[in-house]
């Protein structure tokens, strides 16, 4: 009986908004190590399905670690470091008890510390360092909001991203690789990648993969992989337009065991797509009271009114306040929002059902709100904040796996609109953060969320329809708002698009 493949496997996995105030610290990140991170296997996450592939192939898996974070604000170099060092240890500790085969690890692709700005391409290379005097193949996933860098493609050999925004592929996306991997562990043929970067970016708002641009990229990458057989992975990286990198933006990627030449020419093909389709990408929503004060009354059916200004899952507070002033303004009724403010949930703690407190709600998070919304609330009931995720192929499956939890809750309600006020962020992106707490967001007229895409698979089974509105907040849609620095120029929106190329006669 052949000797099972021994494959360490760990994770790192956090999306870095670098315009953000303050810090990610080591005590934000989930950390799991050993028997916590094995337990992982058959839940929704990529670790999950990584697991479950690695007993499918009957690998023998030797965990090392795996820490994640919500999306925020610019990580501590003390975690990476910490994170490196604990590695590190495990992965000579393993390989001091026997070889190892391989390597896979889980990774968003999008991290970014104080001194280092690509914190996936770091943590490859040193890796690649570390097995110098043994190299062994480093296969892995990482999310389709990855800012892709060339030294995250020199130093592993296949790393496959996600298809779909929202990311109801996740896991899928993850076995996807594990197979990958299992068939160079029976083959010996080891893949490498080639990267290309065209001078794109976009928001997070035209990144759905239902809609161009990234419906056709998609296409055409699949495309390309029926017929060249031996591309392993054609990668259409949407990119996390929010970090100030030298590789934000949109990029391809081409795992294979071909030439250089015919995945350059791959690779071309997708840039040339990119540029042509680049101003379909470029989504900028309309100012909200525009929005709002056009909107008919009397239409059955809950409608999503789309923040993203304020998306939790690019990293923004979820307490501006920009949509509720709205909503107030212009009349609303039958209406809900959620709201993150840990404060308010606390002083709620001391009332009864039906208490009217008042109470300054939100907009704390952003200097870029206008501040806390001071209202006299009802208070409808308290509640817990754990929940099962409704749908495991939602889009905070593939963050948080099959539960999530909101920390202490209260819903309240001001004038026909009913608030639900969490103690974490929560991102909002499965149905069961409402329905656990006694709401039926169906019965709504309008329900603000606080997102850009990633939203779209749970609320499009109930809603009639989604409108996008432009608020003040942290995730602006408008990236010429914002004050990079460290992007590689030109690039669009913030330079022209390149003249297109001409064929020569």
């Amino acid at each position: 009986m052949k000797p099972r493949k021994r494959v360490f496997i760990a994770g790192l996995f956090h999306e870095t908004h670098t315009f953000l105030d303050g810090l990610t610290c080591w005590s934000d990140f989930a950390v799991r190590r050993g028997a916590d991170l094995l337990a992982a296997r058959g839940d929704s996450s990529p670790m999950g399905g990584a697991l479950d592939a690695a007993e499918k192939f009957g690998w023998e898996v030797v965990p090392g670690l795996t820490a994640g974070a919500s999306p925020g604000a610019t990580v501590s170099d003390d975690v990476f470091h910490r994170y490196w060092s604990e590695f590190s240890a495990a992965l000579s500790q393993a390989e001091q008890q026997a070889p190892l085969d391989a390597v896979f690890l889980v990774l968003h692709g999008a991290m970014t510390c104080q001194s280092i700005l690509d914190v996936e391409g770091t943590l490859l290379q040193r890796l690649a360092e570390q097995l110098r005097e043994r190299p062994i193949p480093v296969f892995g996933v990482y999310d389709l909001h990855a800012n892709f860098s060339q030294r995250m493609a020199d130093h592993a050999h296949c790393l496959v991203a996600y298809r779909q925004n929202p990311h109801e592929d996740a896991r899928e996306s993850s076995v996807r690789a594990a197979t990958h991997l299992d068939r160079t562990l029976r083959t010996g043929e080891l893949p490498r990648m080639l990267l290309a970067q065209p001078p794109v970016m976009w928001p997070p708002t035209g990144t759905g993969t239902a809609t161009d641009p990234m419906k056709s990229l998609e296409l055409l990458a699949r495309q390309l992989e029926h017929d060249h057989p031996e591309f392993r992975e054609v990668n259409v990286t949407a990119g996390f337009s929010f970090a100030d990198t030298p590789d934000t933006g949109v990029s391809f990627s081409v795992a294979t065991t071909g030439t250089d030449a015919v995945a350059r020419g791959a690779l071309d093909q997708l840039c040339q797509l990119a540029l042509e389709m680049a101003e379909v990408g470029n989504v900028i929503e309309r100012p909200v009271d525009e929005v709002l004060a056009a909107l008919p009354r009397d239409v059955p059916g809950v409608l999503a009114i789309v923040e993203p200004s304020d998306n939790i899952g690019g990293g923004a507070p979820g307490d501006c306040t920009g949509l509720l002033r709205a909503m107030l303004a212009h009349g609303f009724r039958n209406s809900a929002v959620c709201l993150w403010d840990p404060a308010a949930v606390q002083v709620l703690q001391s009332h009864a059902p039906g208490d009217h407190v008042q109470l300054a709600l939100g907009g704390r998070g952003s200097r870029l709100d206008p501040g806390p919304l001071s209202l006299d609330v009802e208070l409808i009931r308290l509640c817990d904040g754990h929940f099962s995720l409704v749908d495991r192929q939602s889009h905070l499956a593939s963050m948080a796996g099959d539960r999530f939890n909101m920390g202490n809750c209260a819903i309240v309600r001001h004038q026909g609109i009913t608030i639900l006020l969490t103690s974490c962020r929560t991102p909002p992106m499965d149905l069961g953060q409402w329905r656990h707490v006694g709401l039926e967001p169906a019965d709504f007229s309008f329900v603000g969320i606080k997102a850009a895409v990633a939203h779209r698979r749970a609320w499009d089974t109930i809603t009639r329809g989604n409108v996008w509105v432009s608020t003040p907040g942290p995730c602006s849609s408008d990236l010429t708002q914002l004050p990079y620095r460290r992007i590689r120029r030109p690039i669009y929106p913030l330079d022209p698009l390149p003249e297109p190329r001409r064929s020569t006669p």
